[in-house]
């Protein structure tokens, strides 16, 4: 029996995420061009879902699209990552004080910790990241605020990416979310929320110090 092609949709998603997955771990780095032509001989498709996932990522803050130079991976500069973790700062803190006052479970948290402890290379202790931040404002009983949060987190990741390039930085952000987790754990919502405001604002200053 022979198989029809998959719809443009479903292609265009596999090419967005297989990019996505490539930025946010460091395989494409910023500015690194993305050629319409070689990215469909990559993923045998042709140069329509390319283009179309490109526009998404492009909407999502990872690429930027150029009339003249095409699509690039979206550079990272002091600018920038303020301005992604000022919004961080004010809504992450706020979105998990709320998740522990409503003694919501944080068990995928734990687990996002375990397997970023077991990761074998950077890119999988990244992914372990953004699950374990999700993990700490999903359950936050604001959807807007839920949705606000996943669609900053993508930029969050690409600013993390380039950071933990320059600046290898994971066993202390390992302790301070484990500081985190337990006091969200223990029922302390400000204090989950001191604590994530501290981890937060402490690595963009760290990784993206101003002035310099």
């Amino acid at each position: 029996m022979d198989i029809a092609p998959s719809p443009i949709p479903s292609r265009t998603q596999y090419v967005q995420e297989a990019v996505k997955r490539a930025i946010l771990t460091g395989q494409l780095r910023p500015g690194q061009p993305l050629v319409e032509a070689e990215l469909a001989a990559q993923f045998g498709v042709s140069k329509t879902p390319v283009r179309e996932a490109l526009k998404t990522l492009a909407g999502r803050g990872l690429v930027v699209m150029s009339e003249y130079k095409g699509a690039t991976v979206r550079t990272v500069d002091t600018a920038m990552a303020h301005a992604v973790y000022d919004v961080r700062l004010l809504l992450e803190p706020e979105a998990l004080r709320r998740t522990v006052a409503a003694g919501a479970g944080l068990e995928d948290a734990g687990a996002a910790l375990e397997r970023s402890d077991a990761a074998a290379d950077p890119a999988g202790r990244s992914l372990a990241n953004r699950d374990f931040h999700r993990a700490l404002y999903r359950s936050c009983g604001n959807p807007l605020l839920t949705r606000m949060l996943d669609e900053l987190r993508d930029q969050a990741a690409l600013v993390s990416a380039v950071a933990w390039q320059a600046v290898p930085s994971w066993e202390q952000e390992a302790r301070e979310h484990r500081e985190i987790l337990a006091r969200a754990c223990d029922g302390d919502a400000d204090g989950a929320a001191r604590a994530l405001h501290d981890h937060i604002a402490s690595f963009v200053q760290r990784a993206f110090p101003k002035g310099e």
